[in-house]
């Protein structure tokens, strides 16, 4: 009677672990099996990436079953203010939007709003109808199409399958084509409204076929979009709503306010002589990099989020605990395994042939002998230097934040990546 007595408490112990879902906090890296000494290495690897002028600040973060093991920072968040950076620096994350997006789409799916494979055109009907580019006149941006031989739908935007590209920073063709109807990336300061360049986009020639090719795109712009139709919320309302206030993600913003604004980190980039430096208005003439401070109204799902390392982890941790965090659920556990299972067939979507689910790149076996990351693991990173990723086999939530563009001394984010599995010690 003893024995199954304890065995019910001890089963009733874990269904509500289970159901709180796993809280961040420190401990030490020994109880989580990583190496003190091998950590230290991650280190030493930073701050020569710093002393040797790629980079002018870092925040590194490591945590396994939810146990911080890694969480510093390295160097200045602005070296015009001689500001050191800190854990809580305020990064823009741009594409690191995505997921947030797609995890507010997967809410309104848990509904019953609506199916992936709905065509998007059900709910924003600008995109009724596509058409693909046929022939393009470099002289002009003038060009010809032909009918799409189907609909866009949802599950084609969550993998970037619909044939949407990017403004100013995509192909040359389709750059000339949104630049001459005024479709911005997302990074905006200005004061319109995501409806109208949406509605926009959607009267436009996709570059190929639905479903033909992966293509990186302004694809979870338009979800921001459907979510704002669906829940009736603008996106910035829903996020707060529904994601950042009951994850506790208390710093991450559109529009950052103005007694959290000297936080934000300073952009970098490199002149002609491949020298790092502050970034100026000739660096990117289409993109106000201030956006984050400005008093904005265009909230790209795609691209226009700033945030700190620890409240990213945290929406990270909720993904690997299948969709709950502190008692708050936001998903179920099945919806974040069709989150982070391969959608896109036989497609890959780089060299490494990595895969893609519903909002995330996926390490698969080829691109898993690269550098060590578990095959199945999830991530993406952001323009600014950003990146993340999700280890479901190890535990694992693991973000390297940096402020440049473009990053041609690179080899940090890999080291990065490589350097957390080394420090392993089971």
């Amino acid at each position: 009677m003893k024995r199954t007595f304890t065995f019910l408490l001890f089963a009733a112990f874990a269904v509500n672990v289970f159901a709180q879902g796993t809280v961040l906090k420190a401990a030490d890296p020994v109880s989580e099996k990583f190496s003190p000494e091998r950590l230290k290495r991650i280190d030493g690897m930073i701050e020569q990436n710093i002393d040797s002028g790629y980079v002018k600040g870092v925040v590194g973060f490591i945590a396994r079953d939810g146990k911080i093991v890694y969480n510093k920072s390295f160097g200045l968040a602005d070296e015009e203010q001689k500001r050191l950076m800190s854990n809580d620096a305020i990064f823009r994350i741009a594409s690191q939007t995505k997921a947030v997006t797609s995890v507010a789409v997967m809410m309104l799916f848990e509904e019953g709003k609506f199916l992936l494979d709905d065509p998007i055109s059900k709910y924003l009907p600008a995109f009724a109808h596509p058409k693909v580019v046929d022939q393009f006149n470099d002289k002009d941006s003038t060009y010809t199409t032909i009918p799409a031989k189907r609909e866009i739908t949802i599950r084609d935007l969550l993998t970037h399958t619909s044939g949407i590209e990017y403004a100013q920073i995509g192909s040359a063709k389709m750059k000339a084509i949104y630049a001459k109807a005024g479709i911005p990336a997302g990074f905006v300061a200005d004061r319109i409204l995501l409806a109208d360049a949406m509605n926009k986009l959607g009267k436009l020639p996709l570059l190929h076929q639905p479903g033909e090719r992966w293509t990186y795109g302004m694809n979870i712009d338009v979800l921001g979009y459907l979510v704002e139709k669906v829940s009736g919320k603008s996106l910035d309302q829903f996020f707060k709503e529904r994601i950042f206030t009951p994850l506790g993600m208390n710093d991450t913003y559109f529009y950052i306010p103005v007694a959290k604004q000297n936080r934000l980190v300073a952009p970098y980039t490199f002149d002609k002589s491949d020298h790092i430096t502050k970034w100026s208005k000739s660096t990117f003439p289409s993109f106000n990099v201030d956006y984050p401070k400005a008093d904005g109204t265009y909230y790209a799902g795609g691209a226009g989020l700033s945030s700190t390392v620890k409240d990213y982890a945290t929406f990270l941790q909720m993904l690997l605990n299948g969709g709950v965090y502190n008692g708050q659920r936001l998903l179920a556990r099945h919806t974040v395994d069709l989150m982070t299972t391969n959608q896109i067939g036989d497609l890959y979507i780089n060299a490494d042939k990595e895969k893609f689910g519903l909002g995330f790149g996926l390490t698969s076996q080829n691109s898993s002998a690269k550098l060590g990351i578990s095959e199945g693991s999830f991530a993406w990173g952001g323009f600014y230097g950003t990146l993340y990723w999700v280890d479901p086999k190890e535990h694992l939530v693991c973000l390297l934040f940096v402020q440049n563009w473009p990053f041609p001394h690179n080899q940090i984010q890999d080291k990065f990546r490589a350097m957390v599995y080394q420090a392993l010690n089971d």
